[in-house]
Order: C-alpha cells, then sequence, then structure tokens
C-alpha cells in the first residue's frame, strides 16, 4: 500500500469520525456502477513561490464545464461533494497542509490570498468554461468564509455546510473559553494526511517538510496564545462581503458549528442566500437526504441557468426536533419555512429563575441568593455540540464502555453540583426556534471561572434530554454596543459578548452577565418542561481551580432566561 492510498483511507476514516464524509452517500450495491472517471493532478504556484496540490476530478475526457473548486485542509480525497457528469470538480489542498508546500496559517491572510489566486487560474484553464461554484464544509466552508471580503473571480454560487462566521466565537473560544476538544481535534486531522503525504514531499522538495510541521505547531500555539479576541482571531474571521454570491447554507441544530451558519445567513442573505437546516457534523435525519437535492438544484440553476424554481423558494427552511437529536436523527421533527432568520414574528418569552428550583413566566416578588460548585461536567450532557459530532463518529459505544458517561447519570450528578430550574408541564404544545440570552446576577470566588448553561426539554417520565448550551468566562461581562439582537422591548435575546480585554471578575461581588446560548430548534409537547441547568465548565474544556458561584434569583433584577417563541405557539398560556 502505497502512501498515497494509505493517506486516502486515513482521510475517509477521519471524515467519517467527524461526520464530515462526502455527501451524497455512497451508491447501493444494486445500483449501476458509475461512469469513469477521469483524474488530473496538478501543481498551483502562488505569488509567493508556495506550490499548492490540486487534484480536477471530471467524468470521461476533460473538457470545458462548469466547476466547483474546493479548499481542504485534510489532504488528498478530502472532497465533500459529489458532483454530476455536468460538472468538474477541483480541490485544492490548503497551503502547509496535505501535499502542499508552505506553513499552514490557521485558515489566515496568505491561505485567503491563496483562494483568490487559484480562483484566477482554475477560471481561465482548459477544464473551465468560466464559471466557477466553491464548495465548503467545516474546515474547508471557513476558510471561504474568511475570504469573503475579497472578490472571488468567477464564482457564481456558492454551497457552504457547517463552517463558522467567527472562529473565534462560533468554534474555538465560545464565550471567552477554550474548546480545547474540537480544536485539538481539527490539528489532528489536518496533521494527519500532512505526515502520511509527507513521503510524496519528502522526495519532491525535502526542505518543505520543515515549513509544513512548524506551520502545524504554529497554528496550534496561537490559539493558546490568544485567549481574547485581538487581531489575530480578526484576521481569521468574518471581515465583510466584497462579493454577490447566493449561498446555500447547510447546517443541523446540534452541529458543532451550528452558530455560525445562521450569523453568515444574516450577513448574506442580501445575496440570495438560502438557510437549511438539515444535519452537518451532527448527523443526517432519517428520511432526508441532508441537503444533497437542494446542492444540486443550486449549481444548476446559477452555474447552468436551468429554471428549476429554487431561487423563489422560501429562504429559510427548518427542521424543529421532537425532544432531542436522537428524535431529530430517526425522522421526527417538524419543518418550519420562513422569508428570514430569526423567523418574522418569533417573540422572547421571559422566564425567571426563582425559588424551588422553579423557572415561571412570573418572578417571585422577592430576591434571594443560591450557590453552586463549578465542578468539571459530563460532556454527554453539558457539551452537545461537541458530544453530537464525537457521537455521530461512533463515540456513542463509550456510554456503554463507560457506564458514568451515560446521559441519565451525567444529568444526576449535575444535579447535585449545580443548579437546575424547570417549569411547569406545558397544557400545549410550544415550538422554539432561535438565539436565547441568560440573564444572569453572578458572584464568583475564583476570577477567570467559567459560567455554562444547558437548555433541555423534560419528558413527563423526568428524563431531560439536552438541545443546547451557553458558556462565557467571568472575564467577559461586557457587550459589543450595537451588535446584540434584542426584542421589541429591547431586552437582550442574542448578547454579542466583547472578548477582546479580559476584566476579571472582582471575588465575592455580584456583576451582571449575558450568557449567549446557541439557536435552539425545537417543539416542547404537551406535557413537557423547559429546564435551564447552570453548571462547572465540561471537561472537553481545560480544566481549571473550582469556584463557588452565586446568583441572584427572584425579584425584579434576578436571572431570567429568554426563549425564542415563534409564531402559532404562546409559551405563557401554556404555562397557565
Amino acid at each position: 500500500m502505497g502512501p498515497r492510498t494509505l493517506t486516502r483511507l486515513l482521510v475517509a476514516l477521519s471524515l467519517a469520525v467527524t461526520g464530515l464524509a462526502a455527501w451524497p452517500r455512497p451508491a447501493g450495491a444494486d445500483d449501476p456502477a458509475p461512469p469513469a472517471r477521469v483524474v488530473v493532478d496538478q501543481r498551483f504556484t502562488t505569488s509567493d513561490g508556495v506550490e499548492l496540490q490540486t487534484t480536477l476530478t471530471s467524468v470521461g475526457p476533460v473538457t470545458a464545464k462548469p466547476t466547483v473548486v474546493e479548499f481542504s485542509p485534510y489532504g488528498d480525497g478530502s472532497q465533500t461533494l459529489e458532483v454530476t457528469p455536468d460538472y468538474n470538480f477541483l480541490l485544492v489542498q490548503i497551503r502547509g497542509t496535505g501535499d502542499s508546500d508552505g506553513s499552514f496559517d490557521a485558515l489566515g491572510p496568505k491561505s485567503q490570498r491563496d483562494v483568490v489566486e487559484v480562483l484566477q487560474w482554475a477560471c481561465a484553464q482548459p477544464f473551465s468554461d468560466g464559471d466557477l461554484a466553491v464548495n465548503g464544509f467545516s474546515a474547508s466552508a471557513i476558510v471561504l468564509y474568511n475570504s469573503w471580503h475579497q472578490q472571488l473571480p468567477c464564482v457564481k454560487a456558492a454551497i457552504l455546510r457547517s463552517g463558522t462566521h467567527e472562529l473565534y466565537r462560533d468554534l474555538l473560544v465560545p464565550g471567552g473559553i477554550l474548546n480545547l476538544v474540537p480544536g485539538a481535534g481539527v490539528i489532528g486531522m489536518i496533521g494527519a494526511p500532512a505526515l502520511l503525504q509527507g513521503v510524496d514531499r519528502l522526495r519532491r522538495d525535502p526542505a518543505s517538510s520543515l515549513g509544513v510541521v512548524g506551520g502545524l505547531f504554529a497554528s496550534g500555539l496561537g490559539v493558546l496564545a490568544h485567549p481574547s479576541l485581538d487581531s489575530w482571531w480578526v484576521e481569521r474571521g468574518w471581515r465583510g462581503d466584497a462579493n454577490d454570491i447566493p449561498v446555500l447554507m447547510l447546517n443541523g441544530f446540534y452541529d458543532v458549528e451550528s452558530r455560525g451558519v445562521f450569523q453568515a445567513f444574516q450577513a448574506l442573505r442580501d445575496d440570495g442566500a438560502h438557510l437549511v437546516m438539515e444535519g452537518g457534523h451532527d448527523g443526517t435525519p432519517a428520511g432526508t437526504d441532508g441537503g444533497v437535492g437542494e446542492a444540486r438544484e443550486w449549481l444548476d440553476h446559477y452555474l447552468r441557468g436551468i429554471d428549476n424554481g429554487i431561487e423563489s423558494r422560501p429562504a429559510v427552511r427548518l427542521l424543529l426536533a421532537h425532544g432531542d437529536r436522537a428524535a431529530y436523527l430517526d425522522g421526527r421533527f417538524t419543518v418550519r419555512e420562513a422569508a428570514d432568520w430569526p423567523v418574522p414574528g418569533t417573540t422572547w418569552t421571559e422566564l425567571a429563575l426563582g425559588g424551588g428550583k422553579r423557572l415561571t413566566t412570573a418572578p417571585p416578588a422577592t430576591s434571594r441568593k443560591e450557590s453552586y460548585l463549578t465542578l468539571p461536567t459530563l460532556p454527554t450532557m453539558s457539551d452537545v455540540p461537541t458530544w453530537s459530532l464525537l457521537e455521530a463518529g461512533g463515540a456513542k459505544a463509550l456510554t456503554g464502555a463507560l457506564p458514568f458517561l451515560d446521559r441519565t447519570n451525567a444529568v444526576a450528578v449535575e444535579k447535585l453540583t449545580g443548579l437546575t430550574y424547570t417549569t411547569d408541564a406545558l397544557s400545549a404544545d410550544v415550538a422554539l426556534a432561535g438565539p436565547l440570552a441568560l440573564d444572569l446576577p453572578l458572584a464568583t470566588t475564583t476570577p477567570g471561572s467559567g459560567i455554562w448553561a444547558i437548555l433541555s426539554d423534560v419528558a413527563p417520565d423526568g428524563s431531560s434530554h439536552p438541545l443546547t448550551v451557553g458558556r462565557l468566562s467571568t472575564s467577559y461581562p461586557n457587550l459589543v454596543p450595537g451588535r446584540s439582537l434584542t426584542d421589541a422591548g429591547g431586552a437582550v435575546v442574542q448578547p454579542y459578548g466583547d472578548y477582546s480585554t479580559a476584566d476579571r471578575a472582582p471575588m465575592g461581588k455580584i456583576r451582571r452577565y449575558q450568557v449567549e446560548l446557541w439557536p435552539v430548534g425545537n417543539v416542547f409537547a404537551a406535557g413537557h418542561r423547559l429546564r435551564i441547568q447552570i453548571v462547572g465548565t465540561s471537561l472537553f474544556s481545560p480544566l481549571s481551580l473550582p469556584a463557588v458561584h452565586t446568583i441572584r434569583v427572584g425579584g425584579p433584577d434576578g436571572a431570567r432566561l429568554r426563549v425564542p417563541v415563534l409564531p402559532g405557539s404562546d409559551l405563557g398560556s401554556a404555562l397557565r
């Protein structure tokens, strides 16, 4: 087995483990054999002299066709979209990854400049008819979002699945808390193909290997060296729209990068973007194709001019779970379509955290203080996005081998170490979809500790099913003026935290925090209850010194949870 074959096997395994496998899924055993493919490897030299490995895939003889381009850090064979024979596909291995030379810059300025240069080159090649589309999934989507402030030549459409709008707050340091497991996993997945393809690199240009290894090391160190959102992170996030490109965005509510797609849609909706919440790293629901058909129609319309009406469909399609991710994957969901996000007509209901561990629409008249110890929590319950990523790749077997990881046990542990507030049973179904905010007066004994909040659907049998989480370091109490989303009454419903400068919490003094919970998409059935838990940070984040957190509940300035209620639902009435 040669190095390239071994690399492709490793890439296929790593993509499957993290839910990044190319879609649509492979043909079944009874399907006819696919047409013969032609694969052409070619090296492209950037303006600063770095050679990038590119691979063109075509059906039959290579002729000028609309061409889909993907920029991937995962090496040879990491294409994440299968196209029909009407298109060519060009996979470009990002600098410092796979078999490309140079130093990986964590999807920063050099990689972004490469995007423009490769597109200029590809547009003029014999395999291109002058019309390009770009495709990305996760990291290959992130590098495109990061590049959108540049004009992308010849690009007529884009398909972006998962991916971050801002790498800092959407994935690697959400709420100012390092997201250790996803970050380490990404570096590992990028590094493994680079090492395996290093045999080819050593034969071709031995000196380039040092730059590749150094770039991967520097990128990992860069995340650790920049705990605040500084200029290093700004260069690796959204910096504006210099294009007029219609983008099809695909993801799922449980995805490890779910926040980013909503923010990106809001930034690009005026260019004709569509948002389809039908699966990402978190898996594809039964009865759906994960957006495959939508992607093909998107390309056919914008690159081949086919009048299929896709541009006239509702811009937003949401698959709302019925209780939890397991139900969603089993095909138990409700489809809601809308013209925008958040869905027009959404109202935010304010629920007060009160005595007796109740979550109510009417706050208790008197306030009180309640405390909890910030011990590390089990990620099966407290880190829904990351656990969904790992579970999709087979980590579910761990709960059988290690029973303490079972969700029921995790809930029990967190009830002992955190604070739990639950509504009464609902008298009618209530659909929630949108961002949430936990308005929390809190004091800590340990500056730099983390606030961690979990929203769950509680079934009539008492089982608690996590839906989404919010996290915030006590070092970041401030908001960026004018960037937070507010409701009709002016209350903050999606905080936009200021992570540029740490403001260490004074020991024992209550100050107000606005904790952003990532968007929820769930139908709470009659008889079910809403629950918010405030606990210590997940074990998937770095360990820190334990702290005692004290919050104020009840009264006019006690803790509040603001939840998004879709038109047609009435949470207040359902709780009366």
